[in-house]
């Protein structure tokens, strides 16, 4: 090969659906490295400028990894994608008020967002238990928001559409007198024991799912293709509904079937291709929970079993 057929070589593209990729090296690109997993996109205003651009682009951003997805027999349906975003304060503090409540100040709230069956009866029972459990835990619930939602663009399959949950937003006050780490993490003890409850009380395992539950950020996600997001939640639309920063994925599963909670982002993170040791990592958990401790959450900790 002459060295001018070897230059010729790196400016090579193949073409997938919506991508470009150079065959070959170019910058940091390393063809030899490419795995067939979850794609994952990060956008964030470094001034901490929160606009409605940086949700557009976090759309756009799935949009184009689109390619890194999986779709089944059925090209309507794919495997998963979402979005993780900021509280968008006064979106919801206009919002709640059209449901019949009102929030208080901008981080002295958080925001769970639930999963639900669509059973008016089972969520009634849930929201109840909910709501409950919080009052025990010294958080007062503000009231609760039905998520807007346009299944239009979704697969009409009965198989697939009957796995649709209902989509619920629960607002809960904070407790006078405590730090934001505090609240944090009290909120966190909240969701594992409301978890834990709702399987135990309720049996609704697989229709029931906390897809977020912070102070600081929410989730917006589901068994989607990365462009069926954005029309699905219309809340993303809203020019209201503002953040600094936007985490996505789309979803390529290599060993677990696909479903809404499995979906990412998760509350925290998104990462790029499957847990394969995860029943090793859960046994271990299992194994270890006895001894483990914290100083921070003292003997609260004991309300996150089981890991999950």
């Amino acid at each position: 090969m002459t060295e001018n057929q070897k230059d010729q070589s790196q400016d090579v593209f193949y073409k997938t659906p919506n991508v470009k990729e150079r065959v070959g090296s170019s910058g940091l690109y390393e063809s030899r490295y490419e795995h067939d997993s979850c794609g994952l996109g990060f956008i964030a205003n470094i001034d901490g400028v929160k606009s409605h651009k940086i949700i557009q682009d976090g759309i756009q951003i799935l949009e184009n990894l689109e390619h890194r997805g999986a779709t089944g027999a059925d090209p309507l349906m794919g495997d998963g994608a979402g979005m993780l975003v900021q509280i968008p304060h006064d979106f919801f503090f206009e919002e709640c008020k059209k449901s019949g409540f009102t929030i208080p100040k901008r981080d002295n709230y958080a925001v769970g967002f639930f999963f639900m069956p669509q059973d008016k009866t089972s969520q009634n029972l849930i929201k109840s238990l909910i709501e409950t459990l919080a009052v025990t835990s010294g958080c007062s619930v503000l009231g609760w928001r039905v998520v807007p939602t346009n299944n239009s663009p979704l697969s009409k399959d009965p198989e697939i559409s009957s796995k649709e949950p209902a989509h619920f937003q629960g607002f809960f006050g904070r407790p006078k007198g405590i730090s934001d780490e505090e609240y944090e993490r009290k909120i966190y003890i909240l969701r594992r024991v409301i978890s834990n409850e709702v399987i135990q009380e309720v049996g609704l395992s697989e229709d029931f799912y906390p897809v977020s539950m912070s102070s600081r950020t929410i989730v917006y996600k589901g068994m989607f293709l990365a462009d069926q997001l954005g029309p699905y939640y219309t809340d993303l639309t809203d020019e209201r509904f503002i953040s600094a920063i936007a985490l996505v994925h789309q979803r390529f599963s290599t060993n677990t079937f696909p479903s809404w909670k499995l979906a990412h982002p998760y509350r925290m993170v998104a990462h790029n291709g499957e847990i394969n040791t995860l029943r090793g990592n859960v046994n271990w958990m299992a194994a270890r929970q006895a001894s483990l401790s914290s100083p921070l959450f003292g003997d609260d900790i004991k309300k996150i079993w089981p890991i999950s």
